[in-house]
């Protein structure tokens, strides 16, 4: 987490350290990876103490109820002794139970002591480090009450330090919501904590631009990437003011703008923004990023269709990182997957399946210090390349290898939802539509407690689900989530896409079913009126759409009991087609 200000510390106070597993430290000036999820912020903001005054009991707290009432917690000298047996505690590697036991006194000790009217900092600072310390034991949920304790007790009003104990408390809380999936919360936490720093510090100031560039990834994390974009640019700006020309910041910062334009579809931008920050770290002697971006460079030439030049790249990164990480190191397997997708591309399937073999033959026996999610996000990239190929069993085996392997880790719900997003379309390819049902309903309920609900990739989740409940004959279950996928796909990506024209499609035929022939008619008329204006008819779409509004329009003058057709010849003319259609819908998203 970004730093606000610095804050007066008793000199004989020794510093806290919160350890909390692969966790960076919170003043770190390098965010983690807009793919990586973030871990809690655990060094919480230090600030004086409170003086000695009137007793006040505050309100029911999150600690309260944790210890009995003690004569001795009224006490104000015992507050800052109990929170210096917590970090000693720590520090000393004792183990973190005995430590929440310190914490959890501290704060009811600062509680019970607090000055009449004044918001004491060390009642915040306690709460920020026994939030943390819950956070290191993975009780995510019980740290969010606390630090919502902790962010009611400063005033910014009343200088840099309530300021930066505000800020951290947001920051903290913004990043224990990420660990639970809730990135809607998180990204609102992270706003508030912005918008306190940069009342403190201005908007040019170079912490504020590591606030953006923390914001900006975690936008990207939530697909927002336009808020991304923008807050990106600001840091590239506050950063241009501030360091050097070709910094290790600015190239950082270069680096997530072109993941932006990449996921934008701007891939010119993308590829100019990687060969400065590529320059960047040539001038600092960064060969191992280098490397990284070479790979970034070649995943640009190759969406781009300049498969040679794509090539090039790889074989230079491949090149670095057999010298200075070895030839079994995970990042040799990234490569080796970007290649068997490129050849895959170009129709040269055995050197793919070699590169695929290769990749695997790494995660298999992985080097220490490899993360699952590392070894998982490969066996997913590899499990895509063989649904290309047509051998959706050996996909399926693989994704339900990956994602057993994030199953019990914190922050993976949105992966894991993607995971099984694409394990209901194998299901789907292979004919077993209740196990694609049931993967695409996980994952669906994965997606709405995450905060995705309102993105494009929700929107055809939920279509493939309803195909599912399709096959199934749910027909009412899927003119649900028809209906809710078109309204997303509406607002995310337009009445003219492909992906919401598809929709509307589906949506119609299911409504011919159920016998809301008016509304069919109604819904194709507007899609054949978008391909006629918009679009164009030469899409083999078009026809089919066309002949099934002249059958619909010839029966709405006949009775009701016009002859039933079959699902499978209204949503397409035959199940085979489906399958294929469905296959090329979900690789141009990118699952």
């Amino acid at each position: 987490m970004p730093g606000l200000v610095s804050v007066k510390t008793p000199p004989d106070a020794p510093p806290l350290r919160i350890s909390v597993p692969d966790t960076p430290p919170a003043m770190s000036h390098r965010p983690p990876s807009p793919l990586t999820k973030k871990q809690p912020s655990p060094s919480p903001s230090r600030s004086k103490p409170s003086p000695n005054g009137k007793k006040k009991l505050q309100p029911e707290s999150p600690t309260a109820a944790l210890f009995p009432p003690d004569s001795s917690l009224d006490n104000p000298d015992l507050g800052p002794f109990l929170l210096k047996l917590a970090r000693d505690t720590i520090a000393s590697g004792d183990g973190p139970i005995k430590a929440l036991d310190y914490a959890i006194r501290a704060s009811k000790s600062f509680e019970r002591c607090a000055v009449d009217g004044e918001p004491s900092l060390d009642l915040a600072m306690s709460l920020h480090v026994l939030a943390a310390i819950y956070c290191s034991l993975g009780r995510f949920e019980e740290a969010v009450p606390v630090l919502e304790q902790a962010i009611q007790v400063p005033q910014i009003g009343r200088g840099p330090d309530h300021a930066l104990a505000a800020f951290s408390g947001h920051m903290q809380l913004g990043d224990t919501y990420s660990m639970l999936g809730q990135i809607e919360r998180s990204i609102g936490c992270y706003e508030e904590g912005l918008k306190i720093q940069i009342e403190a510090l201005g908007e040019t100031d170079p912490r504020v631009g590591e606030t953006c560039r923390y914001l900006s990834e975690a936008h990207v994390q939530a697909m927002q990437f336009d808020r991304a974009e923008e807050l990106c640019k600001k840091t590239l700006e506050i950063h241009h003011a501030h360091s050097e020309p070709a910094s290790l910041e600015e190239a950082a910062d270069r680096r997530l703008m072109a993941l932006i334009c990449e996921a934008k579809g701007d891939y010119e931008s993308a590829l100019e923004h990687l060969v400065l920050a590529s320059m960047a770290m040539i001038a600092n002697g960064q060969d191992s990023e280098v490397a990284a971006i070479d790979v970034s460079i070649g995943n640009i030439y190759m969406s781009l269709c300049r498969f040679d030049e794509a090539v090039f790249s790889y074989q230079k990164a491949l090149t670095v990182f057999k010298a200075s990480k070895g030839d079994n190191h995970p990042l040799v397997a990234s490569v080796f997957i970007r290649l068997a997708d490129l050849y895959h591309r170009t129709g040269k399937l055995r050197e793919s399946k070699s590169y695929c073999e290769n990749a695997m033959r790494i995660y298999s026996k992985p080097v220490p210090g490899t993360s699952p999610e590392e070894i998982a996000g490969g066996l997913t990239e590899i499990s895509a390349i063989y649904e290309s190929v047509d051998e959706p069993e050996e996909a399926l085996k693989l994704l339900q290898k990956a994602m057993k392997m994030l199953e019990d880790k914190p922050g993976q719900q949105s992966t894991i939802a993607g995971i099984e997003a694409r394990m209901g379309v194998m299901f789907y390819m292979v004919g077993r539509y209740e196990d694609a049902r049931s993967a695409f309903e996980s994952s669906i309920s994965k997606l709405r407690t995450t905060g995705e609900r309102k993105s494009a990739f929700f929107g055809v989740v939920l279509n493939q689900m309803g195909l599912a409940c399709v096959q199934l004959f749910k027909i009412d279950e899927a003119a649900e989530l028809f209906e809710e996928a078109r309204g997303i796909l509406e607002q995310e990506c337009g009445n003219c896409h492909q992906d919401t024209i598809g929709v509307y499609s589906n949506l119609a035929a299911t409504y011919d079913a159920m016998g809301r022939v008016d509304d069919a008619i109604e819904i194709l008329e507007s899609v054949l009126k978008l391909r006629e204006e918009k679009l164009g008819i030469a899409n083999p779409d078009f026809e089919d759409e066309k002949r099934r509004l002249a059958e619909l329009l010839k029966e709405a003058g006949r009775t009701r009991n016009r002859k039933a057709k079959s699902l499978e010849n209204l949503i397409d003319p035959s199940s085979r087609k489906t399958k294929k259609e469905t296959t090329k819908k979900w690789s141009g998203l990118g699952f």
